[in-house]
């Protein structure tokens, strides 16, 4: 074509609009520079074998990080190998669990405000390094037994596990970037004498593939479980370093195996994925922040059996210590809808309110979460008890311990938010100290406290909430005569009206009455709450209850 002869026939002005439409198209095509795109293969932990994570916490779309499906799952919603997909568990294949890549690209995307995580996931269980060797990998398949035949096939009827990672890659880099890659492998090839160059030759050859540069290019690789089957070959992981330059490791101390002794528990996969996004900003000249490790409300671990308040969660550090997230609460909403935002000022956003009961959390979003430090005296079966306000009837709450599931769900429904109402659980706990998470798993529920009481036993009566009145409903005890306290008193919706001192119970029972029928409504029935305990005892218009 002659453009031209063609262009005498155009006029400037066709020959504006036209290049306008070319830049159009050009800028469309254009991959996104603010777009991230990762690499993540390897075997059964980069894989993803926690099925039991949790769908509310680690199930949650995360608006900024997608993936590129490497498998057909139709039963995932993501049917087109290729096509871009928001990136929720399993990534890897149809029917597997939570990978160390999860949390990697949730946290990459949390570091990177301005950015969008892409992540590539290809990764069979089981396998030896000999896969992803393009020269190897039909020998390897091969000779290899019949469910890991199967397996790979997942990624095309021939098995070309690297084949899938540089077709879907070169898709990907129409839409981003790519900026980097994860591996975890090598629990298979403990006897594998070349493990390393053949490491590096898989890293060579996907830059090579694509067209990157080494020192553009980021490669971390991950340490086998803490202490597990695997862990001496932790230490081949450490001295690719003398293989591939650009090079980071993940570091797996502190994160033990599920009891299998090669696979990660669900905290371990959440706790790996930070410290891979760690090494991976450190490679990409992002520099982490320095860790601030999280503490107690009250100072001390939450004591079970007994009462944990909704509003005392463990006060917000940063990074991670001694494997253990120093993040403490997540919080949808980051507006403070409640009205006692001084009891927590070290969480601005979490939205505190004051009630009859007490202190409760309130405007809690599906995927909110809390988490407390709690000392479990005795291990056991446990009955649970949420106290909850709601006028939602999907509402509700999840429990974990460790990042291990104890109760799935807890529904919470009502119809009012001045009632509040119980609903209960059983869950099986260990002894010691642990973190408790309490996450919603239906929006909309205003949480006052959980208590924890060994199966069958009676229910803490007490409270850690020095506001809490709630206790008082239904319980009437006299206290002894001249006794000198603190009263409060709170109607029969446990509402707080007002709050006196006097010289004795008989005295703060008549200054109750005369205020309350001078100022308040002259029916119905009315609870005096002192701290000094009595006998049983009720009265006309004012019952009389000590805790």
């Amino acid at each position: 074509m002659d453009f031209k002869k063609i262009s005498e026939f155009l006029t400037p002005a066709l020959w504006l609009a036209g290049g306008l439409m070319m830049l159009a198209t050009i800028a469309n095509a254009a991959p996104d520079p603010n777009f991230h795109i990762y690499i993540a293969y390897g075997q059964s932990n980069m894989e993803g074998n926690a099925t039991n994570f949790d769908k509310n916490v680690d199930g949650k779309e995360h608006p900024r990080v997608k993936m590129f499906a490497t498998t057909s799952c139709s039963n995932l919603g993501r049917p087109t190998v290729g096509e871009m997909y928001p990136a929720v568990p399993p990534m890897f294949k149809c029917n597997q669990g939570l990978s160390v890549a999860d949390w990697f690209g949730r946290h990459m995307a949390d570091s990177l405000p301005d950015i969008t995580i892409g992540i590539i996931p290809v990764a069979v269980g089981g396998t030896s390094i000999r896969l992803f060797d393009p020269d190897d990998y039909k020998n390897y398949l091969s000779s290899a037994e019949g469910w890991l035949q199967n397996s790979a096939k997942a990624y095309g009827n021939d098995g070309n596990a690297m084949g899938r990672i540089i077709e879907v890659a070169k898709k990907a880099q129409e839409k981003g970037v790519i900026k980097g890659i994860i591996f975890h492998q090598g629990e298979t090839d403990g006897g594998m004498s070349n493990w390393e160059q053949i490491v590096k030759k898989t890293y060579e050859y996907i830059l090579d593939q694509l067209g990157l540069k080494a020192e553009e290019t980021p490669f971390v690789a991950g340490e086998m479980v803490d202490g597990g089957s695997c862990a001496g070959f932790s230490s081949r992981v450490r001295g690719l370093s003398k293989y591939i330059v650009n090079f980071g490791v993940a570091s797996s101390k502190g994160y033990g195996s599920k009891g299998d002794g090669l696979h990660f528990t669900v905290e371990g996969y959440r706790g790996m994925g930070l410290r891979y996004a760690q090494e991976m900003l450190k490679l990409i000249n992002v520099e982490p922040p320095e860790p601030v490790e999280r503490k107690m409300f009250k100072g001390a671990a939450i004591s079970i059996p007994g009462k944990v308040e909704a509003e005392d969660f463990d006060i917000k550090g940063v990074g991670e210590t001694n494997g253990i997230s120093n993040v403490t609460y997540k919080e949808s909403d980051s507006e403070n809808h409640g009205d006692d935002t001084e009891y927590r000022a070290d969480a601005s956003d979490v939205d505190i309110y004051k009630k009859a009961s007490g202190r409760v959390v309130g405007y809690n979003s599906e995927g909110d979460w809390l988490e407390y430090t709690v000392d479990v005296k005795e291990a056991g079966k446990y009955d649970v008890t949420v106290s909850f306000a709601t006028d939602n009837s999907t509402s509700g709450i999840s429990l974990s311990l460790d990042g291990n599931t104890i109760v799935e769900n807890i529904a919470t429904s009502g119809s009012s938010w001045d009632e509040f109402k119980d609903a209960t659980a059983k869950a099986t706990l260990t002894a010691g100290k642990h973190i408790l998470r309490m996450t919603v798993t239906g929006s909309w529920v205003d949480i006052d406290y959980l208590n924890f009481a060994k199966e069958g036993a009676a229910p803490d009566s007490g409270s850690t909430d020095p506001d809490s009145t709630k206790q008082a409903i239904g319980d009437f005890r006299l206290a002894l005569p001249g006794t000198v306290s603190n009263y409060t008193v709170v109607d029969m919706q446990g509402r707080k009206l007002f709050s006196l001192k006097a010289k004795s119970l008989a005295e703060a029972v008549e200054l109750s009455r005369k205020n309350v029928m001078q100022n308040m409504v002259s029916g119905g029935v009315y609870f005096v709450i002192s701290n000094t305990k009595g006998q049983s005892r009720t009265m006309q218009k004012v019952v009389v209850y000590e805790q």
